[in-house]
């Protein structure tokens, strides 16, 4: 079963900005490794050559998974509720047990990115606070047991 890809509209415009890179900048450079390694002679034992084509193939392989996300994205719409967390919203939540305050941006799985303050949809916290109201506090379902935050606010 294929599975829509659940992206902002910034997610989308990375995506496709870094597939036009790759096949515009990083694909040609490639193929010039490869045909000047294959100057030095002998394929069977020419370390330039097995590295470009190795390399080659995982570029490919980043083009057609960048290429099928692309295909079924699903381009989230921003939800016009100024206090409900969504996919595409900023909030910011506290944390009950040590009374903390966090700020992460809810997006879809693929562009996930904890150390840029986005997290998926899918997450434990992401799951917990979508379609919560500013105010309101739930119980976030984390492997290692449940706490409990409190939304304090949402940014569209």
């Amino acid at each position: 079963m294929i599975e829509k890809v659940i992206l902002t509209e910034e997610g989308k415009v990375e995506l496709e900005k870094k597939l036009e890179y790759l096949k515009l900048v990083k694909r040609p450079e490639i193929t010039e490794r490869i045909k000047a390694a294959r100057e030095f002679g002998d394929l069977s034992e020419n370390a330039e050559y097995d590295a470009a084509k190795n390399e080659q193939a995982l570029i490919e392989g980043e083009i057609a998974e960048i290429e099928n996300q692309l295909k079924y994205a699903e381009v989230i719409t921003v939800n016009a509720k100024k206090d409900v967390a969504g996919v595409g919203s900023t909030v910011t939540f506290t944390d009950l047990t040590d009374g903390k305050s966090y700020t992460f941006s809810i997006v879809g799985t693929t562009e996930s990115d904890f150390k840029a303050g986005k997290i998926s949809n899918e997450s434990p916290i992401g799951k917990a606070l979508i379609g919560k109201r500013v105010g309101e506090e739930t119980v976030v379902a984390a492997p290692n047991g449940g706490y409990s935050v409190k939304l304090e606010k949402v940014e569209y």
